[in-house]
């Protein structure tokens, strides 16, 4: 991603990478279909904090109408705000380890979102202690999600190559059906993304873009 305005990053996957899926099931994807009333679009850290997250909000907003027309579940997922703690300190120093615990912002959880995002009061709404929205016992979002019977997750968000891809990997284990939205998911650079993307697509989920990822919901709307 360069430039001063925000926008989805310029992603890719090797031939190489769908080649070897396509030789070992016989297709591209593992998920070609979707139940949209048991799938639940993921939208993490979408806030201030990380600008480069605007690039995606009109995706986010796209797949959160659609989804929730079709009956689905969309969830926001902030993180926890509060004093830093002793690993993070340890880790990042005292100073930046105080501006990573605030970035969550101030308010409630909707008014700490990016403005534009079309978020409802009905959506579920969740707080994330750890960097995966599915770490267990540092989010309550796994609970809200099980009790709406959800077994497919949508990823989307920021930082794509930490929060983002922490939360797809911990999905995965848990068994939920992931599916990574490739331009729906922000980071610094496209580089950075496009390795995540990697990583995803050959060992936890999907990855598409936001065009096939309402393909899916529409044909089962």
């Amino acid at each position: 991603m360069t430039g001063s305005e925000p926008r989805p990053h310029d992603w890719s996957i090797d031939e190489r990478e769908y080649a070897r899926h396509e030789a070992r099931r016989g297709r591209r994807y593992a998920y070609e279909e979707l139940d949209p009333v048991r799938t639940a679009l993921v939208v993490v850290d979408m806030v201030p904090f990380f600008t480069a997250a605007r690039g995606v909000v009109p995706n986010v907003n796209a797949l959160a109408a659609a989804l929730r027309e079709a009956g689905g579940t969309v969830a926001w997922v902030l993180p926890e705000v509060g004093p830093p703690s002793d690993w993070a300190t340890g880790f990042y120093g005292s100073a930046v380890a105080t501006v990573y615990a605030a970035a969550g912002g101030t308010g409630s959880l909707p008014e700490r979102l990016i403005p534009e995002l079309d978020a409802r009061a009905h959506d579920v709404w969740a707080e994330k202690s750890a960097a995966s929205a599915f770490f267990p016992g540092r989010s309550t979002l796994p609970a809200s999600l099980a009790e709406r019977n959800v077994d497919t997750v949508l990823i989307t968000g920021t930082v794509t190559s930490v929060c983002c891809e922490s939360t797809a990997r911990d999905a995965a284990t848990l068994g939920y059906r992931v599916v990574f939205v490739a331009d729906g998911t922000a980071d610094g650079w496209d580089r950075v993304q496009n390795a995540t993307l990697r990583t995803i697509y050959r060992s936890f989920g999907d990855v598409r873009p936001t065009s096939d990822v309402l393909e899916l919901i529409s044909r089962r709307s």
